[in-house]
């Protein structure tokens, strides 16, 4: 039998010191979205899903519309109204305008705002080519626009305008922005001055020197230089740029501004009849030109 023998003296080993844990702390976790922004996203939601369970029970009892009107009057005494326009899109015309257009529907309360009724009052603008219209919950709607460009600005009846590619009177006011662009003149010119435009814009040369198109009978054009000459151009789409391309190539390769014409007469297709002072001078001179040119 093995028996355990404790000597006398003998010192015991130290007791060990109990360890002790730290409890865990609680971290404190942030929202990756602020606070004011939080709350306005869940009170939209808990609105939009109040909405919908009162609409299904108000069309289960019948009475639908007075449901709805109360609903959003409600809302909007809660904070959902129209309080803001933002408005996108816009370069030339002015914002008024487009606030007006907004606003016109006779009630603030968001969910009573007819999307549909304020996009048709802004596409009836005459610098609007077309728009959409969003609620942003709880008190914006977003506005953007799709302007029409201008292209020319049309004389007639010592009245100017701005227009665009299809002759739509954009604006009168502060036309001086608009500096740049082209002068049709005459009845109609409004109507067929794309097309000038487009020609022009293949000769830029040429269009820098224009100071005034004049649209002749309604057919063609006569175009006017600022050194005082007048180009008559002949009719017809087609015609009309052959003439100008020919007529640029001339003037590139001769100088035909500013050496003493004051017309010239391209209605007749592959020659061109010039006038002035200068003629029989210009002609002798230059050779290359004199093949193109009758007197």
């Amino acid at each position: 039998m093995t028996r355990t023998v404790q000597r006398r003296g003998a010192k015991r080993p130290p007791a060990r010191k109990a360890v002790k844990v730290a409890a865990p702390q609680p971290r404190l976790v942030t929202l990756p979205i602020a606070p004011r922004r939080l709350y306005t996203r869940v009170a939209s939601a808990l609105v939009v899903l109040l909405v919908i369970a009162g609409g299904v029970t108000a069309t289960l009892l019948g009475y639908p519309q007075r449901w709805w009107q109360n609903t959003a009057i409600a809302t909007a005494d809660a904070g959902f109204e129209v309080r803001h326009v933002e408005i996108e899109g816009i370069r030339h015309m002015p914002r008024l305008p487009v606030y007006t257009a907004a606003l016109a529907g006779g009630t603030n309360a968001m969910l009573l705002v007819d999307l549909p009724a304020v996009r048709d009052r802004l596409k009836a603008l005459p610098w609007v080519a077309d728009a959409s219209v969003a609620r942003r919950l709880p008190d914006t709607l977003v506005v953007e626009v799709v302007e029409r460009r201008p292209v020319a600005l049309w004389q007639y009846r010592q009245r100017l305008v701005a227009i665009d590619a299809s002759g739509k009177v954009l604006d009168n006011q502060r036309l001086e922005r608009f500096g740049a662009l082209p002068l049709v003149v005459g009845r109609g010119a409004n109507l067929q001055a794309h097309g000038l435009v487009r020609h022009l814009s293949d000769q830029p040369a040429l269009a820098r020197r224009m100071t005034a198109a004049l649209l002749v009978g309604g057919r063609r054009w006569d175009i006017r230089f600022d050194t005082g000459e007048t180009l008559a151009l002949p009719e017809g789409d087609r015609a009309t740029q052959l003439a100008l391309t020919q007529f640029a190539t001339l003037d590139r390769a001769s100088g035909l501004l500013a050496k003493g014409f004051t017309r010239f007469d391209m209605r007749a297709g592959g020659k061109m009849t010039v006038r002035g002072p200068g003629v029989r001078e210009a002609l002798a001179n230059s050779p290359k030109m004199a093949e193109a040119i009758k007197i």
